[in-house]
Formats: structure tokens, C-alpha cells, sequence
């Protein structure tokens, strides 16, 4: 996978009806995974969605995924911008990555996670929200 840039929006517990709603306006694959899908014992969290991606047939990328638990949802201040690739492009990544939280706050480190990929989240000094994730080849 090439390294892509594209908008994350956190929702409210509506994920699910949004994304399709997107993927209906846009067209596309939609793929949603739940809490539930990567072992959350928490009933009310299990079929929410944490992570959505929906790739249209015209080349646009839109992810999204309900706010994880514990975390505060601020409409208006919903919106990620999402840098991914694969561990091709880990370098670049994780270069990327020190650029962007030098000098703002991580609020998630970069290292694996339970899905087995490097991610981390961090707001940058001019206050602009950014998630960066190295997916594994899948080799």
C-alpha cells in the first residue's frame, strides 16, 4: 500500500449509520470493524465501531469510527487527519511522525497495537489533530 493522506471523523456512537450513509452518497467498499471484533468485553462498546474505511471507485478515502470509551466527543472538533502506510514506508512514517508531535501532544505513542500495527495519535502546535498508522506487510 502507498502511504495515503485522508480525513478520520469521530462519532458520537453513530459510526455505523454514518459511514453507510457516506458510502451511499459516495459509492465504495465500506469495511467496518467493531470494538467487539478485537475482544472488548463491555457489552455497550462491543458493536460500536472502531475503525471504519470506505474506498470509492474515484480514489477517495474516508475512515471514521465512534470515539473510544473514556475519551470526550467534541462535535465541530471531530476530524483527524490520517497519514498510513505500510512497513515499506515505516521510515518515512516515523519520520513523519517526530516532525508532527515535536513540539505539540501525543495522546497516543507510536507502537503496536492490538491489531498488530504501529499507531499513534498526537495533536501538533497549531492545534491540528493527526493519527499516523504503519500497517505489517503482509508478505
Amino acid at each position: 500500500m502507498a502511504s495515503r493522506l485522508n480525513p478520520y471523523i469521530s462519532f458520537d456512537g453513530d459510526a455505523r449509520q454514518a459511514m453507510e450513509f457516506y458510502q451511499h452518497v459516495l459509492g465504495g467498499d465500506l469495511t467496518l470493524n467493531t470494538y467487539g471484533d478485537f475482544g472488548t468485553d463491555d457489552r455497550g462498546q462491543a458493536e460500536k465501531i472502531m475503525h471504519g474505511t470506505l474506498e470509492t471507485d474515484r480514489g477517495f478515502t474516508l475512515m471514521g469510527a465512534d470515539h473510544p470509551p473514556g475519551s470526550e466527543h467534541r462535535p465541530g472538533n471531530n476530524i483527524a487527519v490520517s497519514l498510513s502506510g505500510d512497513s515499506a514506508d515505516a521510515g518515512r512514517l516515523r519520520g513523519y511522525w517526530e516532525k508532527l508531535s515535536d513540539g505539540g501532544t501525543v495522546s497516543v505513542p507510536l507502537e503496536r497495537q492490538m491489531w498488530g500495527d504501529e499507531f499513534g495519535m498526537c495533536v501538533d502546535r497549531f492545534g491540528i489533530a493527526w493519527m499516523v498508522n504503519i500497517g505489517q506487510s503482509q508478505d
